[in-house]
């Protein structure tokens, strides 16, 4: 690695920490394929293994042989300030040891995610990062294969989803999907039952669903309070619901997808 010392803040390889967001770091053209920000020496370590790249990294003196042994010989620039000159830089305390400037990996197609999966779980336009984050936590850890978003779906390289997944957003499969005309049909050819989480007169419950679960089920959810869309409803093969006490009528989309899968499992 390459050690460079700030000296000012105005540097233009500081950039991709300063004065560009999320969104703007996504749609960059150069690199190809844009970049995201992995926040800890936890997340960078998974991105990492998952074979990410980065461009660069920011961190403190306090951190850097945790950084160097992280990069493992890459030969990586690594900005090194003082900790407050590192808040004023990126608006926020870095409090998890460094942040990394990664290239973002090619999209799977989906065909090829689906091939050997047997749990997937679809989410459409979500755009709660947080609530994006938690569902690929759920997915690691309760062994599903994959996640699946629609085209209007928060994006699950956001700053925010990274952190909130505690990483797995780098583990865990993903890619998007094309509109439900073309992904309905994606989905049947792969073998797969779309079961919506949704509330239905016909709904069937969770349990009674899971009791004779197809071999390969995708399991699909959707926003809070619009909840899934009408050509996601057309395209679902059963519509499921999992049974509320209290006057409750739903749970939180990332806890729904949790409680599904962990139905599912088996």
């Amino acid at each position: 690695m390459r050690i460079v010392r700030i000296e000012g803040l105005k540097h233009p390889d500081l950039a991709d920490y300063a004065r560009l967001t999320d969104v703007a770091l996504r749609r960059l053209t150069e690199p190809e394929g844009g970049l995201y920000l992995a926040e800890s020496l936890t997340v960078i370590g998974r991105a990492l293994r998952a074979g990410h790249e980065p461009r660069s990294v920011l961190t403190s003196e306090k951190w850097l042989p945790d950084v160097e042994a992280l990069l493992d010989g890459r030969d990586v620039p690594v900005y090194v300030g003082a900790a407050g000159a590192l808040e004023e830089l990126t608006g926020f305390h870095l409090h998890r040891g460094a942040l990394a400037s990664m290239h973002r990996p090619a999209p799977i197609d989906p065909r090829e995610l689906l091939r050997d999966a047997r749990r997937v779980v679809i989410v459409e336009d979500v755009v709660d990062h947080t609530n994006v984050g938690a569902i690929f936590r759920s997915v690691a850890g309760l062994g599903a294969d994959a996640v699946l978003v629609t085209p209007r779906c928060a994006d699950p390289l956001y700053r925010r989803s990274v952190r909130v997944s505690m990483g797995t957003v780098l583990q865990v499969p993903w890619t998007r999907l094309p509109e439900w005309d073309e992904a309905a049909p994606l989905l049947h050819e792969a073998g797969f039952t779309i079961a919506a989480l949704a509330l239905a007169d016909d709904a069937v419950p969770l349990r009674q669903f899971a009791a004779d679960a197809p071999e390969r089920v995708a399991v699909l959810v959707g926003a809070e309070g619009d909840g899934l869309s009408r050509p996601a409803l057309a395209a679902a093969d059963v519509v499921v619901t999992i049974p509320m006490a209290h006057g409750v009528d739903s749970l939180n989309v990332a806890a729904a997808s949790a409680v599904a899968l962990y139905a599912l499992q088996g």
